[in-house]
């Protein structure tokens, strides 16, 4: 399960600029979002060895005065659910209001893992302020900048010690998440799978909250199905309901080995479809494009070529994947998606030969040798697959470091071309020979 660290605080506090110093880039990942006010932030960190997804709550403060303080806490209610660790900002510039000792109060009664930040402390004299928020009852107040970046490796050494482990799985069934936007369809493709009522459905977006591990036992596949859906019915859920959407997500794809990304045909895709499918290759995992609703398309206007060939254009480079076209309410195409997801499960599992390897990209290689790096002759001599939990490709060279971008992806649509891995996410590397 993916670890979740959640920044929660008053507005203007500054958790968008301690958001962007944490995950390390210029500025947030923000989508906006057909139908949901709120925009998405998250981004991966990374901290002495340990991986956590960071989520900035402050995307999700509706702009009315009149609503902040219970959007806020709305959005702690759900940190507290959700979060491994939270990450309480405060401003020492204004010392401790009375919205912050309500927070507090939430926190300390939920029990939660809870690193208190206090922000804004950019000289000697703001540090004499701190000691003033011990009074929140939550442990020892870390000063920090979240412009400057003093502070936050002592903040991250305490969040990441009280990280859990990862957790052993308990079976070694195939795992497939299903993921995507709210209302595309997840419950009702788990309910059809299954052929019985397991989650609640309706048409209102955010109906449910909880992932739902289901056996899948038919047509001679066992699988553990991943719904991103539970039977919890909605409840204030939907000022905040991409933050749910978002982390269920996050933990059911980092669950899975085959994530089954769902699209609403009348929409097309979006940029958090984009966001989804690239978060699933970038923990390599397989992945299968549904695209639901097709049975609302009017087809004289948008047929399936030109959808799909949309589809791959948005997540291009990473194109080689499946798309299917169903109507989970029609029932049409829904054994489909499974045979296409347990094909992705069996070539994310697949080894190819070593010498079958090389008989075949050696070749294609001498046909197209890499481009010389300043006068350096690069000659790749030889290529193994490495056994790992998806294809890992190393390819042994005279000058590793030297090989570009250009010729990586080269080589990885070689490999596709040759071997098969659609909807399988590769790695390949160079090595010294």
């Amino acid at each position: 399960m993916s670890n979740i660290v959640a920044i929660v605080g008053r507005p203007n506090v500054g958790k968008s600029t301690f958001f962007n110093r944490l995950i390390g880039q210029k500025k947030s990942i923000i989508d906006n979002i057909s139908g949901v006010t709120r925009d998405r932030i998250y981004g991966e960190s990374n901290w002495t060895g340990k991986d956590f997804i960071v989520i900035d709550t402050g995307g999700f403060v509706p702009d009315s005065d009149d609503v902040y303080e219970s959007a806020i806490r709305d959005q702690v209610r759900l940190a507290i659910e959700e979060a491994s660790v939270i990450i309480f900002l405060t401003d020492v510039t204004t010392g401790i209001t009375d919205l912050d000792q309500e927070v507090a109060q939430m926190l300390r009664s939920s029990k939660k893992n809870v690193v208190v930040a206090v922000n804004k402390v950019d000289h000697t004299q703001r540090h004499l302020e701190v000691p003033e928020f011990w009074g929140l009852g939550l442990g020892t107040p870390y000063p920090v900048s979240a412009i400057s970046g003093s502070g936050t490796g002592e903040l991250l050494d305490e969040v990441v010690s009280l990280l859990p482990e990862e957790s052993i799985p308990t079976h070694n069934l195939p795992k497939l998440a299903i993921i995507g936007q709210p209302n595309v369809g997840k419950s009702s493709l788990t309910n059809a799978l299954l052929g019985e009522e397991r989650n609640i459905v309706t048409d209102q977006a955010g109906t449910t909250r909880d992932s739902i591990h289901s056996i899948y036992n038919k047509f001679e596949k066992e699988v553990l199905l991943i719904d991103t859906a539970g039977i919890r019915k909605k409840s204030k859920v939907h000022e905040n309901l991409e933050f749910y959407s978002v982390m269920r997500a996050i933990k059911a794809l980092e669950e899975a080995d085959v994530c089954i990304v769902m699209l609403d045909a009348t929409l097309g895709i979006e940029s958090q479809d984009v966001k989804l499918i690239w978060l699933a290759h970038r923990k390599h995992k397989g992945v299968v494009v549904v695209v639901n609703k097709w049975d609302l398309v009017q087809k004289e206007t948008n047929t399936a070529r030109d959808m799909e060939r949309t589809i791959k254009e948005k997540i291009a480079p990473f194109s080689d994947v499946p798309v299917v076209f169903t109507s989970v309410h029609e029932k049409q195409r829904i054994l489909k998606i499974m045979e296409l997801a347990m094909e992705v499960y069996e070539k994310r599992n697949k080894i190819i030969p070593t010498s079958k390897l090389n008989n075949v990209l050696l070749k294609a290689i001498e046909r197209n040798n890499p481009p010389a790096h300043r006068g350096l002759y690069i000659k790749i001599k030889y290529v193994t697959q490495i056994r790992a939990s998806h294809p890992v490709f190393a390819f042994f060279c005279n000058h590793p470091s030297k090989i570009q971008d250009s010729y990586r992806y080269f080589l990885e649509n070689q490999i596709r071309k040759n071997f098969d891995f659609t909807g399988v996410p590769i790695s390949i590397f160079f090595r010294d020979k």
